[in-house]
């Protein structure tokens, strides 16, 4: 048995080995300082450009982009009408920003459990939650791995709800041949520099329903617009503009969507090697008793943003603080994805139950994420499973 580096043996790997990281090629590089030596930095043609490529990306009909993905879901709120006494049915095992998006509305986010092979969202869990007052369903693709979208939105249907797909994880991804982006009433997109698609920090809302379509532009943009089918007094020139609903400032620069289409470009690239990486696990963990890995019925549709290893820590007799601080010391940059959103500080003191959703609860207790992005070499990979194999062995023989 080696000896692990958290004991003072020698780390799997010379250096540290990050779970995601942006990759920017000299292309992206003359995009931005085209954009730098033009007469747009905000507000002109590059974030035209993008959002249509966008369009072709996704399969939608209209697409707005914005600041960041929280700003996404803050719009997509809004253009579904979220307000005081509303509830919305949301994952629990997502960021903070998928529930604090219906707080900013004044709504009530509903905590659904997850399903225990695929991480995502249970439809059951949906079920179990919608009231009365229950107007839309948040669902977020887990780690790039799409929801049960066919389940789901027969659930909206039957209940009058909005579908909101919170893809912030799963740009490339698609379903029985269709994009995400397409799928849902709403969907929204993050472009943060960890995603497999990086704008800096940036964001879009998709829909093919006009009539939303036209409500998120406005949300979007201060509420404010130019089009002469919106104003109420069409004839007063070509400078007028009108306010028509209380909007914030969520544009997303020039800049920001020059990079966004150049990365586009390489999205085929960026999503076969991700589906290489996660292949690659899969076979090398599959032997492995105790730890488990997420259930995907369609990996050749799916843009996988994280790779998360579940280990069985009870049977391993260790705690999953004891493997994330050894992986760390062996070089392995992991993380955490997520803590349960009702578990963290401010929606416990809302009241929210810290049981309220049993299998996230166990799953956020044994969950690990693993370095997985383009630029993660062949070496590096297998510095993770020996890493993992390694720690895994020290378990074993110190439980005998």
């Amino acid at each position: 048995m080696q000896t692990l580096a958290i004991e003072g043996g020698k780390p799997t790997s010379d250096h540290m080995i990050g779970y995601g990281h942006q990759s920017i090629s000299e292309e992206d590089v003359r995009a931005i300082v085209d954009v730098l030596h033009g007469d747009f930095l905000t507000c002109g043609p590059a974030t035209e450009a993008f959002e249509e490529d966008l369009k072709e990306v996704t399969g939608t009909s209209f697409v707005t982009a914005v600041a960041n993905g929280t700003a996404a879901l803050h719009v997509a709120c809004l253009a579904a009408g979220i307000g005081f006494g509303d509830e919305v049915v949301v994952s629990s095992i997502t960021f903070a920003a998928s529930a604090n998006c219906v707080l900013y509305c004044g709504g009530t986010p509903v905590f659904a459990d997850i399903d225990p092979d695929t991480w995502n969202i249970s439809p059951d869990a949906i079920r179990s939650r919608i009231t009365s007052k229950t107007k839309a369903v948040i669902a977020v693709d887990f780690g790039g791995v799409h929801v049960d979208s066919d389940a789901i939105r027969a659930i909206c249907e039957e209940h009058n709800l909005v579908f909101i797909e919170d893809a912030a994880h799963a740009i490339g991804t698609s379903h029985n041949g269709a994009a995400v982006g397409s799928l849902a009433d709403i969907t929204t997109f993050s472009f943060h520099p960890v995603k497999t698609v990086t704008t800096g920090e940036g964001g879009a809302v998709t829909t093919n329903d006009p009539a939303l379509a036209e409500r998120i532009a406005l949300f979007a943009k201060h509420g404010i617009t130019r089009d002469v089918n919106l104003l109420r007094n069409p004839d007063e020139g070509g400078w007028y503009y009108e306010q028509l609903e209380l909007g914030y400032n969520y544009r997303m620069s020039d800049i920001q969507a020059a990079l966004g289409s150049s990365q586009l470009t390489r999205l085929g690239e960026f999503s076969a090697r991700r589906r290489e990486l996660v292949a690659f696990y899969n076979r090398e963990f599959s032997d492995i008793p105790e730890v488990s890995f997420q259930k995907d019925v369609s990996p050749g549709e799916t843009t996988r943003h994280l790779y998360v290893l579940r280990f069985d820590v009870e049977t391993l007799k260790t705690s999953r603080r004891f493997i994330y601080d050894a992986l760390r010391a062996e070089g392995i940059g992991v993380n955490v994805h997520y803590l349960p959103v009702y578990r963290l500080p401010y929606y416990q003191d809302k009241g929210y139950p810290a049981d309220c959703c049993p299998q996230a609860n166990c799953f956020y207790e044994e969950a690990i994420t693993l370095p997985l992005h383009f630029g993660l070499a062949d070496e590096e990979a297998q510095h993770v499973v020996d890493a993992v194999r390694k720690i895994i062995d020290y378990c074993r023989a110190v439980s005998r």
